[in-house]
Parts: C-alpha cells; sequence; structure tokens
C-alpha cells in the first residue's frame, strides 16, 4: 500500500528545540493572534505502534518528527501563534486497510489529546490516503462528522495519480458534502531509480527545494485541468508554499492550456487561481506575483513548523511577511488570522 502523503517526504532537520535566536516584535494588534495552517505533527503514539508493528524504525524519520506538542507550544508563543491546526504524518507502507485504519485512528486520538491538553492552542486535520478510498471514506466519516477536525489532510499524489484524476472523485463527492477543507501537501515526485521511489532527482539537492514545488504544481494543474472546483464547489482546496510554482506559470497557463488533455481555457485558470487557498510556509517568495491573480483574502498564514526550524521561521520568514510591500496592513492581518477564521470560523471557539 502506498505511505501516506502526510508528509512523509519532508526531511529538513531542523532544530530539536525551539530555541536559537529571539522572536521579532510582532505588531500589538497581531502579538499572540496568529493562526497557523501548516504546523507538521507526528503523534508519538503513532510512533511507537508504527514501530512495534515493524513499519518504520526511528531514525527512518526526520529528527523534528520526534518533536511534540510542549516543543510546539513554545514555539508558538514566540512566533505569536493563538492557534496551529496540525497536519498530521504518519508514513509507512500498511499492510492492509484495517492497519492504515487502525494507524489514521491513533493518530486522530493523539492530536486530540494534544487539543484537549492545550485549550484554544491547536485544532487538526484528518489524513486521508486516497488511494485506498475504503479507508479515507470511513477516515472523513469518523474525523469530520465525529471528531471535529477543521478539514482533511491530502497529498498532491499517490503513486503518481495526482489530485484532480477521476479515481478519487468518490472522496471529493463526500468531502464535497461536507463543505470540507481540503488541506494538500507536496510528497515524492513520481518515478525514481529502480527500488528507490521518491529518491533525490538532482544529488544533493533535497526535494523540498525544488520537487515539493513542482509537485504541488502538478496537482494544481491537474485540479483546473479536470475542472475539480467546478464539479465540487463547495469544497475549499489550500495550496501550500505559496502554491508552488503555480502563482509564476499562471501566463503560460492561459496561454498554452489548450495543448492539455482535455483543453484549458484561459478563463479556468483565472477562475480557479482565484479559488484555491494558499498558504506561507516555506518561507515563500515576495507575493507581488502571487497577488497579480489572487486575491489576498485567500492568503493564509502557516509556519511549516518544526519542518522548518524555528530560526528560519522567527528570523527570515515572518520578518520578511510583515515588511512585504505587497501586502497593505489590513491584508496583513487577514493572512496572519482573519482569513483562516473566514474559511475554518470553527478556529474562533477552539
Amino acid at each position: 500500500m502506498q505511505h501516506s502523503g502526510s508528509t512523509s517526504g519532508l526531511d529538513l532537520e531542523g532544530h530539536l528545540e525551539a530555541g536559537g535566536s529571539q522572536a521579532p516584535t510582532a505588531p500589538a494588534d497581531r502579538a499572540g493572534q496568529k493562526i497557523d495552517m501548516h504546523h507538521h505533527f507526528c503523534a508519538p503514539e503513532w510512533r511507537e505502534w508504527a514501530e512495534h508493528h515493524g513499519l518504520i524504525t526511528p531514525e527512518q524519520l526526520p529528527r523534528w518528527a520526534h518533536l511534540g506538542a510542549d516543543e510546539s507550544v513554545r514555539f508558538m508563543d514566540r512566533a505569536g501563534i493563538a492557534t496551529a491546526v496540525l497536519k498530521p504524518m504518519l508514513p509507512a507502507r500498511y499492510r492492509s486497510s484495517a492497519q492504515l485504519r487502525e494507524a489514521i485512528s491513533i493518530t486522530l486520538r493523539s492530536m486530540m489529546e494534544v487539543a484537549q491538553a492545550h485549550p484554544g492552542r491547536f485544532s487538526f486535520y484528518v489524513p486521508l490516503f486516497l488511494d485506498d478510498p475504503d479507508a479515507s471514506s470511513w477516515a472523513v466519516r469518523r474525523g469530520l462528522g465525529q471528531l471535529g477536525a477543521v478539514g482533511v489532510n491530502v497529498t498532491a499524489n499517490y503513486g503518481g495519480v495526482y489530485l484532480g484524476d477521476p479515481a478519487y472523485d468518490r472522496i471529493f463527492a463526500e468531502l464535497n458534502e461536507f463543505a470540507a477543507v481540503v488541506d494538500t501537501h507536496p510528497h515524492h515526485l513520481p518515478g525514481g531509480p529502480p527500488g528507490r521511489p521518491g529518491a533525490m532527482t538532482v544529488p544533493g539537492i533535497p526535494n523540498f527545494m525544488c520537487d515539493f514545488l513542482l509537485d504541488t504544481t502538478r496537482a494544481a494543474v491537474n485540479m483546473i485541468s479536470r475542472k475539480t472546483l467546478d464539479r465540487f464547489p463547495d469544497l475549499s482546496v489550500i495550496l501550500p508554499h505559496a502554491g508552488g510554482f503555480l502563482p509564476y506559470i499562471a501566463h503560460r497557463m492561459q496561454a498554452l492550456g489548450r495543448f492539455c488533455d482535455p483543453p484549458v481555457e484561459p478563463a479556468a485558470v483565472r477562475d480557479h487561481l482565484r479559488r484555491f487557498y494558499y498558504d506561507t510556509a516555506g518561507p515563500m517568495a515576495p507575493a507581488a506575483t502571487l497577488l497579480a491573480h489572487v486575491p489576498a483574502d485567500r492568503v493564509l498564514f502557516g509556519t511549516d513548523w518544526p519542518a522548518v526550524p524555528p530560526d528560519t521561521v522567527l528570523d527570515q520568514a515572518l520578518p520578511a511577511l510583515d515588511a512585504d510591500p505587497a501586502f497593505t496592513p489590513e491584508q496583513l492581518r487577514g493572512v496572519y488570522r482573519d482569513n483562516a477564521l473566514r474559511l475554518v470560523p470553527q478556529l474562533a471557539t477552539v
């Protein structure tokens, strides 16, 4: 069974403690009010269970995957983050659908316990494995219908089959009934040397540097080509890392989309770009190119903690976002908090 797209390909090492440099001083109207929509979490209970069943060894996981909720809270306090939405990772090759459901159950229970232990600080997404439609359908009903998750987390591709493919229509139809937030994340690019699927395609260049951005872009273009947001109009799809390369190829796609199969009209490209949501995790490039195609109220704050080290977030990403001339102060308040609350009103009552 394909391993989880729930950020298992991330391999930034980062720092094991939320130490390093001092947090920048946030303006008073934003201090302690940010909502982090891109915050990774690997449940310690899942790690123990997966190791017991021979699905992983501890050294297979990046070091940052061993950090827990206490480290997250310390980082959030320094970064002025009130609430974080947990993006679960549970990367393994499961032997059966039943075993996958057990892994998801353990992860959901762990995230619920974290949220209960830190009132107001955490919410969570449901991890979906779209290459197992039965387990995904069960997870949607369990997580969204019963446990109060604020959305689902999927990866850009599963075994080379990208979001937007008709193979996922059944689950997307169920998600549409929930008017779900569908949070996406890149994974390994398909292919690689025999026996090493998803291996780095350029020696010495980690996959998060270039490949992740391409993976997200491929998924977004495929969803545009397949008119995913037209066919499932009640979904809200979040593209990470400011949409990968999508903002930079928007005009190219409008000009050349007629060569896609099926052909893509320029108006469809413009329409879908304005309907996706985009997070700032990365850090992202200056926002001018993104905002040339996307309303500012579609941009959501995300840190990529703990895959991205704290000094990168505190010393680079946050100051750059605060100083980005493409945003007005009002728009920046929206990025940090208000846009997330409009998308997920229940975050105001977490």
